[in-house]
């Protein structure tokens, strides 16, 4: 049977990236966080002074990058990036998971030719199925067609919770007040973007998780898969 592409989307802080990893652990699939690779978009662009308003610019930088994950998709690589070390690309998988490159992620993934770069990339990396992706537009644009589909979200403030959490494991200060508003803002951006607003997959499964345990919630994204993998002709 054919290995599937499984799409999950929502937004920031709805809990994706975690649950999304221990999804494909237990489906021995690979994982692909596209959120990160517009983070490292736009931290590239502010290291190298690119408006993130300037399409020709970003187009001419995204032109020249190229994804690789390692550790099964724990850690991301990008070619074209900077400084490397040996054949490898330049590891950005710490620095991409601030809130200031959140902010960046969600103003730069707003521009066309960023899209449509890192969307043939995305493509290319899920060609051979097997895959868990996740993002904002993986169901809607991304892969329309993949088997099973999943829209993660949950209440606001507990996304602000859970984000701030995250921050402070990783020995950051947080202004949850702040980073509240700050998820805010990202929602509004990216559902009233005009290329590939968030919005659910008419055909995805919505899951709110805000009263969910994070094994409750793997454990219901499992279900979704399997029952859509199984019944799907190979």
């Amino acid at each position: 049977m054919t290995r599937p592409v499984v799409a999950i989307d929502g937004p920031a802080g709805a809990g994706k990236t975690t649950a999304s990893r221990a999804l494909a652990r237990r489906l021995g699939f690979a994982h692909v966080d596209t959120g990160a690779m517009y983070r490292a978009v736009g931290i590239l662009a502010e290291e190298r002074g690119v408006a993130l308003d300037d399409d020709a610019a970003l187009a001419q930088l995204v032109a020249g990058l190229s994804f690789e994950l390692a550790e099964g998709g724990e850690r991301l690589l990008v070619r074209g990036a900077g400084p490397v070390s040996g054949t490898s690309g330049r590891d950005l998988s710490d620095a991409i998971r601030g809130p200031h490159a959140g902010e960046l992620a969600s103003r730069v993934s707003t521009r066309p030719a960023v899209r449509e770069r890192l969307v043939a990339l995305q493509r290319d990396l899920g060609a051979g199925g097997g895959i868990v992706m996740e993002g904002r537009d993986i169901g809607t644009v991304v892969f329309p067609d993949a088997a099973a589909k999943l829209f993660l979200t949950a209440d606001p403030t507990e996304r602000a919770r859970r984000r701030a959490a995250e921050l402070r494991a990783r020995g950051g200060e947080v202004d949850e007040q702040a980073l509240a508003r700050d998820l805010a803002q990202r929602d509004q951006r990216d559902q009233g973007r005009e290329h590939s607003p968030l919005r659910p997959a008419p055909d995805a499964v919505v899951l709110d998780t805000t009263r969910l345990t994070f094994e409750a919630v793997v454990d219901a994204m499992e279900r979704v898969v399997r029952a859509r993998w199984m019944t799907d002709p190979p």
